[in-house]
């Protein structure tokens, strides 16, 4: 059976930010939970500009897992918003406010607006390998070949 982690949620300013819904699932199948802007007034995102934009909450995962943050498809497609270190992780150490490193690589500039779904957010699990350094490799029928080199 799977274990579902339990995450503990922060409101950075809940008198300022009661309005905004936290984290939430859309759809009962949704990987990712959306994130919103936890912006006091509009932003405008020039094109080719990056922004931070604040969330509102912190977090704290359990070990073992990881927040990851990626684009929506929806801004992403229809206005090239996307996320500059995509995906982002959250580490189950950090405790600090979730911000979004926000690209407009649209053709034009986007505004965002207070309560905008800028983000989603998926839970993963993660190992932390261990390295064993060797003096040689297992040969592979790729091997060393580079980038393209199984074809287009």
């Amino acid at each position: 059976m799977i274990q579902t982690p339990v995450i503990q949620l922060r409101r950075i300013h809940p008198d300022r930010d009661s309005d905004l819904p936290l984290p939430r699932y859309m759809t009962p199948n949704a990987a990712g939970m959306d994130l919103v802007a936890a912006i006091e007034t509009d932003i405008l995102i020039k094109q080719g500009a990056i922004v931070l934009i604040p969330t509102g909450f912190a977090m704290a995962i359990p070990d073992g897992f990881e927040g990851q943050i990626r684009p929506r498809s929806g801004i992403a497609v229809n206005h090239g918003i996307g996320i500059i270190n995509s995906p982002g992780t959250i580490d189950s150490d950090y405790r600090g406010e979730v911000k979004i490193a926000v690209i407009n690589m649209g053709k034009k500039d986007y505004t965002l607006h207070r309560g905008d779904r800028i983000a989603q957010m998926v839970i993963k699990k993660v190992y932390q390998a261990r390295l064993e350094v060797v003096e040689m490799l297992g040969e592979t029928e790729r091997d060393s070949g580079g980038f393209g080199h199984t074809g287009n």
